[in-house]
């Protein structure tokens, strides 16, 4: 009887010490470190912001998260699947607090049909950081709107 208690016992401490390391395992919602993948890195080349030529399209929503800009179009087509979106910087910065940089949306839309379709599209604004500063207002052309991208 005695041999069956400390059985028991023993059961019962090793259930709770495998419960206890189960408690320290890794947890998958750690948010220490977080991860957003943008779409395209926004070109930044004076002569092609030059070259761009007015695109048709509406601008739906557009919302900065961390180093991504999320863009939403409405535009003309048969589903968008082969729009080509690209966000282009003119490299010229305004030397205001904070500093201004001067960007065009361009779409290339080779699709023939008369049906409105959206297309979310994110651009990584890492390249328009400025040095000494902690952000930058993103003039849009289009854009009802200027933004703030704080880094």
């Amino acid at each position: 009887m005695k041999n069956n208690i400390m059985k028991s016992s023993k059961i019962i401490f090793l259930f709770f010490f495998c419960l206890l390391l189960l408690n320290f395992q890794c947890d998958d919602d750690d948010d220490d470190v977080q991860t957003i993948m943008c779409d395209t890195e926004v070109i930044v080349d004076n002569s092609v912001y030059q070259a761009v030529e007015a695109s048709f399209y509406s601008i739906v929503t557009s919302e900065i998260d961390g180093d991504c800009l999320a863009v939403n179009i409405a535009a003309s087509g048969c589903g968008g699947e082969t729009w080509v979106l690209t966000l282009i910087d003119s490299e010229d910065i305004a030397e205001s607090m904070p500093p201004q940089r001067y960007l065009k949306l361009s779409l290339f839309n080779n699709e023939a049909c008369l049906a409105i379709y959206n297309k979310i599209q994110s651009f990584n604004l890492t390249l328009l950081r400025i040095d000494g500063v902690n952000e930058v207002v993103l003039n849009i052309e289009d854009f009802p709107e200027p933004l703030i991208y704080a880094y």
